[in-house]
């Protein structure tokens, strides 16, 4: 009874803690989208006739590749959570996490060779570890990272 009791409790607190370093991830996440919201991101294969002539160049390839894990508490209630059915919130948290994080990666090499945008974005899934049990999850987030000539951002003409 002890040992079950011990089991119980270690779970509990590794859920706690997997917890808060989730949230403090999204947090973070959140704050570097904020801070990259004038790198849009499209999925059109092309870019618009209209902008194409404002082109500074052709588009350069960028790229954002994420790993995430999930804890092994949380792969022990998704478990558990199979024999009964319903929606494995865990690992939905865990993909949203990494595509996120795989989008944000890629918009800052896109900033750091001064694009305004990004087309053709495509994300591509993998997962890691044995099936049924993911433990982690690959996400690569790619696209074409353009600049313009003269495009304004936040009000303000960039040349």
């Amino acid at each position: 009874m002890g040992a079950l009791f011990s089991t119980v409790i270690l779970i509990a607190i590794g859920v706690v803690f997997g917890t808060l370093n989730e949230r403090r991830h999204f947090k973070r996440l959140r704050k570097d989208e904020a801070a990259l919201s004038h790198i849009k991101v499209y999925n059109l294969k092309s870019i618009p006739a209209h902008l194409a002539n404002e082109l500074e160049d052709g588009g350069v390839l960028v790229s954002g590749n994420v790993v995430i894990a999930i804890d092994y508490f949380k792969r022990v209630i998704s478990g558990l959570k199979m024999f009964i059915g319903g929606r494995l919130g865990h690992y939905e948290s865990l993909v949203e996490r990494a595509r996120r994080e795989a989008i944000v990666r890629m918009q800052k090499k896109a900033q750091a060779m001064g694009a305004h945008a990004i087309y053709n974005a495509r994300i591509e899934f993998s997962v890691i570890g044995q099936q049924p049990q993911m433990s982690g999850a690959e996400l690569l987030a790619y696209g074409t990272a353009v600049k313009s000539r003269d495009i304004a951002i936040d009000g303000q003409t960039a040349v």
